[in-house]
């Protein structure tokens, strides 16, 4: 029972139209229809349904029980939803699951375990473990084709889902956390490896840049390296630099 609860916390919390609305516009100024989009780690949706109000092709990738089953029943038809998380290669993976705050369900062991002792995260307890399927970046891609944007939300395992990427995506957005740092900066390092990145980033649930131009790697570092561990976490984007 207390997993429908979580369910329904998130329903309330991320699918309020005062909050999706601003989301909705924003993804409008980032995706042109017939873009293909990846979520990954969709959750209740609210995202997926952004990017398909922008007329984007939507892949939502959510592993958690219940979330799998609600996002079938509620989002628009043509969106893909798949029930698997992702990582560097096919597998099958132990989530430490939390079902009274399902956002911080993860995959990373070294996550949850930190976490505990985080702040912010002293209320959460990981009750239970749930067995998923992983897939990659690049089996998607072979499916669905190569993406315009995507948009990673996985609560410690953003850089394992990174390693399944061979060729870079237009646009990349990853959820920045400050009481983890270090995780960041690897995905920040594993982005380097994979193409020629500037970046912004939006606080919190904000849904608008926060800074009017795109900066180097070096100064997004810089920013995120000067927050405190109880800032509100946030998503950093990525936009390929186009050669000249």
């Amino acid at each position: 029972m207390t997993r429908w609860w979580g369910l329904i916390r998130s329903v309330v919390i991320y699918l309020n139209p005062i909050r999706l609305l601003p989301w909705k516009r924003f993804y409008k100024t980032l995706l042109t229809p017939g873009d293909i989009a990846f979520d990954v780690g969709a959750h209740v949706g609210s995202r997926a349904r952004a990017m398909h109000a922008a007329g984007a092709k939507v892949i939502a990738l959510e592993p958690q029980a219940p979330f799998t089953g609600f996002l079938r029943w509620s989002l628009p038809k043509d969106i893909v939803v798949i029930d698997a998380a992702v990582g560097k290669a096919e597998a099958q993976a132990d989530m430490s699951v939390s079902s009274k705050h399902p956002t911080v369900s993860s995959l990373r062991t070294d996550f949850v375990s930190a976490a505990q002792d985080a702040k912010g995260f002293d209320r959460v307890e990981w009750d239970s473990v749930q067995r998923v399927s992983v897939v990659s970046l690049d089996s998607l891609i072979a499916k669905y084709g190569q993406p315009n944007y995507l948009k990673i939300d996985v609560e410690g395992y953003e850089l394992e889902v990174l390693e399944g990427l061979t060729n870079p995506v237009a646009l990349i957005s990853v959820e920045y956390l400050p009481g983890f740092m270090d995780l960041t900066n690897k995905v920040l390092d594993r982005l380097k490896e994979l193409g020629n990145y500037e970046f912004n980033v939006v606080i919190a649930e904000r849904a608008t840049f926060a800074w009017e131009d795109w900066q180097s790697d070096e100064h997004l570092r810089s920013w995120l390296n000067q927050l405190p561990e109880k800032a509100r976490s946030g998503d950093l984007f990525a936009r390929l630099q186009t050669e000249i």
